[in-house]
């Protein structure tokens, strides 16, 4: 999956899992971008009684470079506090929840959201901020998109937020890619043969924990100018979230918990299935401490991609040309840890610099597509990944076919 429980140490810990990161110019507000992080994988609807939420004791990020050096020049923060109005109840809900105000609603979460600029300069943009409740069922919460609704806040600053549950928007088939890499629709070309079939979505019908927040494009770039110009190096910037804890926790035996300490970066997420598919199980855990400006010292996984290998092999005959390809892999290098430069393609560009780091690269001045393609650049539409990424886009076909070669030059 795209970061769903990809190493060992954070399929441990689902609150601070970050499982998806988007960034793309806003389809509704054109003239903003939406920054969206997701956590707390693969939720099944019937999640009670003790519903999903995010973790109190979790400093979740969404952070932007905007010229190119693989630091954070703005990070919104997002701290969450939770309620327990009625202790002498086991219930999530007492009665129908109509309102995220209502009092039925036993478990109610809120947040703030701070600004942070590069030099470490704090701004409080909006505290007390209401979640809505989980999608219970239609007895409990019967007006669930109305729930949803008004838990869209709109802050003095000009950003919109919204902190809650969602369902999962990101697909690929979970019961066949990690069986030896099987993509059904070939299977009866792999070398443990089986009829070719249908994919399966295995993510449907499953939820997430979403925070999102749309923000006004002048915000983001590096000198507050609007970027219309699509080959500016100012309109590119550079998207990755990240969930830490505090470096202590103290038990103290009567089921408190406190926790101490300096924050430690515990999960990351820009580029899908870095940390999934092209980084190795035993530097996975080391990989999510780690910030973009160090990536440089995993570029040989992206040169040498481990899935590039075993492609041939479990699909003799297939991929000739990637099985006679020795070279280091430029082209994944380039795409996802610098961006493609201007003339490789007609229109486009989203190149970041030279500083090799896995950020979501968004040029800012490419309109969202009238009739997206949700193989996005791949498909001729400039608007989708990897420029930035769209919750629609197929990034698991898209970089399947990357790594098989479609991207060599």
């Amino acid at each position: 999956m795209s970061s769903h429980r990809e190493a060992p140490e954070i399929s441990k810990d689902p609150v601070a899992d970050n499982t998806d990161t988007y960034a793309f110019v806003s389809p509704d507000q054109p003239d903003t971008v939406t920054l969206i992080s997701n956590y707390v994988p693969l939720e099944e609807p019937p999640g009670g009684p003790n519903f999903f939420e995010f973790g109190e004791d979790v400093l979740y990020e969404i952070k932007v470079d905007n010229d190119g050096d693989g630091l954070a020049e703005i990070t919104y923060q997002f701290r969450f506090q939770t309620q327990t109005r009625n202790p002498n109840t086991f219930l999530y809900n007492t009665g129908q929840i109509t309102s995220i105000s209502s009092p039925n609603w036993n478990r109610p979460q809120f947040y703030s959201v701070t600004k942070v600029d590069a030099s470490g300069h704090s701004t409080v943009l909006g505290t007390n901020l209401a979640c809505p409740p989980c999608n219970i069922g239609p007895r409990s919460t019967p007006n669930y998109s109305t729930l949803a609704g008004q838990a869209v806040h709109k802050l003095a600053s000009g950003e919109v937020v919204f902190a809650g549950q969602r369902a999962e928007g990101f697909y690929v088939d979970l019961g066949s890619i990690f069986d030896l890499a099987d993509l059904r629709p070939f299977q009866n070309l792999h070398l443990i043969p089986s009829p070719a079939a249908p994919g399966v979505n295995g993510t449907q019908g499953l939820n997430v924990h979403t925070i999102a927040i749309q923000v006004p494009k002048k915000q983001l770039t590096r000198d507050g100018s609007n970027p219309t110009n699509e080959s500016d190096s100012r309109s590119v910037i550079g998207v990755w979230a990240s969930a830490s804890r505090q470096k202590a926790s103290m038990f103290d035996g009567q089921g408190n918990i406190t926790a101490t300490g300096p924050w430690v970066q515990v999960s990351r997420l820009a580029n899908p299935l870095i940390n999934e598919v092209i980084i190795p199980l035993g530097k996975k855990n080391y990989w999510n401490s780690q910030q973009p400006v160090n990536d440089s010292q995993f570029v040989q996984y992206y040169a040498h991609p481990e899935l590039a290998g075993l492609l041939p092999v479990l699909y003799p005959g297939v991929f000739p040309h990637l099985a006679a390809y020795s070279k280091a892999r430029a082209d994944l290098e380039a795409i996802l840890l610098m961006g493609i430069p201007s003339g490789i393609i007609s229109g486009f560009q989203n190149f970041t610099g030279k500083t090799q780091a896995d950020l979501l690269r968004l040029n800012m001045a490419i309109a969202p597509a009238k009739n997206p393609n949700i193989l996005g650049v791949i498909g001729g539409d400039l608007a989708g990944f990897p420029n930035g990424r769209r919750v629609f886009d197929d990034t698991v076909t898209i970089e399947i076919r990357a790594i098989a070669g479609v991207t060599i030059p």
